[in-house]
């Protein structure tokens, strides 16, 4: 008689809420920070059932073993003790010391990786894909990349067009849980935004939280709704159903040209890209029968939406890859290197003098759950920083525009010197009983100092050394040097292409929250002004000695990098 498995399956939570409120269930606030900041991921996840938390499989946990395993380590934890999670599972805690951080994690991290390697070792329940925020547990939802949308577009409204878009017209694509941004980002610049999803649920998603206002019947109709408001200038974002590479093909076939073109489809993980042609149900069935054909079918959709790009581009609209790795894919699939890599990239493009000053996508998470927290910090901020105008311009907007999705929580580009300032402040109130609990600091893993990705965050480095993976090692070393309560050391984005560092920090109002957080403060977003500093960026040399816009901190710098040096007698006569 055959054995039966009497192993009791662990309950499948298909919607979870993070607690709120001042009532522990862990021995101390960094648990209990951490323990809600996971649920909170799960609260805004895509399919929390799954534990998919944004980007197609970016996943909370490795399975439903591990959510429940970690949830249980994390209330049991001492503040002496560290748990250790890899790729999404729970393997150990360690007594170690209570400035030691509270989780150290490991994510994706695979030798000669390659998909095919990543989905073998997934289904043998070996790893889980990170994505940026997804594994250590940092989503806040849509907002968390709305204000690199919005820096990006102002970068493109200085450059081109007299510092406003109103009267302007993007077309994008992909309003998923990064994505769904676009439209709210660009109509607060007063623009008009056009965004295409194959699946119409996503976008009345987008719809239910404000991101998106208005879903078009058809293509027509969108581009006459954008037209009509890009003509009154007034702002709108308007959502509509169909594939980004038959969208953008048929938008430039009826000699519709907008001034903005990008998408944000999730072409990093070709196994969550729809290919054309498919519906979103046999789409997921295509993956579930031959997993190496629709990888094939992904990759010809990726090339074609490429292709049509670049003829927008040489037509000079603005176009641009937003992260996505559209570039490298459609390269890999055989697209030639100088037509895949035609458009440039966003950071290079854009983004990269707000690296240089150390600033990068900043969060804060109010564990309380009150949006009064919420506000005061926002009134704090405003008051600190008043003669920052990235920083008011963006918070003044931000209280008026983004919808709270889970724990109140706010991004913001503080910069190298601004962010320690602030994290003190706020630990100052969370002590002064001014808010209502703790708050949680974390950031995009597309930060400063945090990543490396050669098509992508350190793509077209001056230095050359867009390889070099020394730089987020480094960040994670210092980070748990400086005592973080969190960190994580990933791989991510297109299958071996980048490397990062996730990291959290608790203010609880104690005086070794203090001291962590001037220490973790100062080294995160430190050592990415030292890395543009020695890729030869003078602005960022600036920061280093003391002399930077934001701050009069400095870094003391042992050697800056030159071209050339002394390797052995030989270079004696040079």
């Amino acid at each position: 008689m055959a054995q039966q498995n009497t192993k009791e399956k662990p309950e499948i939570l298909y919607s979870v809420k993070a607690q709120r409120g001042s009532e522990l269930r862990c021995k101390g606030w960094r648990q209990e920070t951490i323990l809600r900041m996971l649920e909170n991921n799960m609260e805004n996840a895509e399919k929390p059932e799954e534990l998919v938390v944004y980007g197609g499989i970016g996943k909370a946990a490795r399975n439903w073993e591990s959510y429940h395993a970690i949830v249980k380590s994390l209330k049991e934890l001492e503040d002496d003790e560290t748990l250790v999670v890899q790729s999404g599972m729970p393997v150990a805690v360690f007594k170690t010391h209570k400035y030691a951080p509270t989780v150290v994690m490991a994510t994706t991290n695979i030798m000669k990786p390659s998909w095919d390697t990543f989905y073998d070792l997934q289904d043998k329940n070996l790893t889980i894909f990170a994505q940026y925020t997804a594994a250590p547990w940092e989503y806040i939802g849509t907002q968390g990349v709305i204000q690199g949308t919005f820096e990006t577009l102002s970068a493109i409204a200085r450059k081109h067009y007299n510092d406003s878009l109103v009267g302007k017209i993007m077309l994008t694509a992909g309003a998923g849980g990064m994505g769904g941004n676009q439209t709210r980002a660009m109509a607060m610049h007063g623009g008009v935004c056009i965004l295409a999803d194959s699946n119409v649920e996503i976008i009345n998603r987008r719809m239910e939280v404000g991101y998106i206002d208005v879903l078009a019947d058809s293509l027509d109709e969108a581009i006459e709704l954008a037209e009509k408001h890009a003509t009154e200038g007034k702002p709108l974002g308007i959502g509509v159903v169909g594939n980004a590479a038959d969208i953008f093909e048929e938008v430039y076939e009826k000699g519709f040209r907008p001034d903005i073109l990008t998408s944000m489809t999730p072409a990093h993980d070709p196994i969550s890209y729809l290919p054309s042609g498919y519906t979103v149900e046999e789409a997921d069935e295509l993956r579930k029968r031959d997993r190496q054909l629709y990888l094939k079918k992904a990759q010809e959709t990726m090339i074609r939406e490429l292709r049509v790009t670049n003829k927008f581009f040489d037509e000079g609209v603005h176009a641009f890859e937003y992260g996505t790795s559209l570039r490298k894919e459609a390269r890999d699939g055989g697209m030639p290197e100088e037509e895949a890599m035609k458009i440039p990239g966003f950071v290079a493009e854009y983004i990269r003098p707000l690296f240089c000053e150390g600033r990068g996508p900043f969060r804060w998470v109010c564990m309380s759950g009150d949006p009064a927290d919420l506000e005061k910090i926002d009134n704090m901020v405003l008051e600190k920083f008043k003669d920052d105008l990235l920083v008011t311009r963006w918070i003044n907007l931000a209280k008026e525009h983004i919808p709270i999705e889970g724990l109140p929580a706010r991004i913001c580009y503080l910069g190298f010197g601004q962010r320690k300032e602030f994290a003190l402040e706020v630990n100052e109130m969370v002590k002064r009983g001014e808010l209502a609990g703790p708050v949680a600091f974390s950031r995009d893993n597309l930060d400063s100092g945090s990543i490396v990705n050669p098509t992508f965050e350190s793509e077209n480095m001056p230095d050359g050394g867009d390889l070099i993976s020394d730089w987020p090692v480094l960040n994670g070393l210092l980070n748990a040097l400086g005592m973080c309560d969190l960190i994580a050391l990933q791989a991510n984005y297109s299958m071996g292409e980048a490397v990062h560092t996730g990291v959290t920090m608790i203010a609880d109002g104690t005086e070794d929250a203090a001291m962590r957080l001037e220490v973790c403060m100062t080294v995160d977003s430190g050592i990415g002004v030292v890395r543009h500093a020695q890729a030869g960026y003078e602005s960022a040399k600036d920061v280093a000695n003391g002399k930077g816009n934001l701050t009069d901190e400095s870094i003391k710098i042992p050697l800056w990098w030159e071209p050339t040096a002394t390797f052995g007698p030989d270079d004696l006569d040079k």
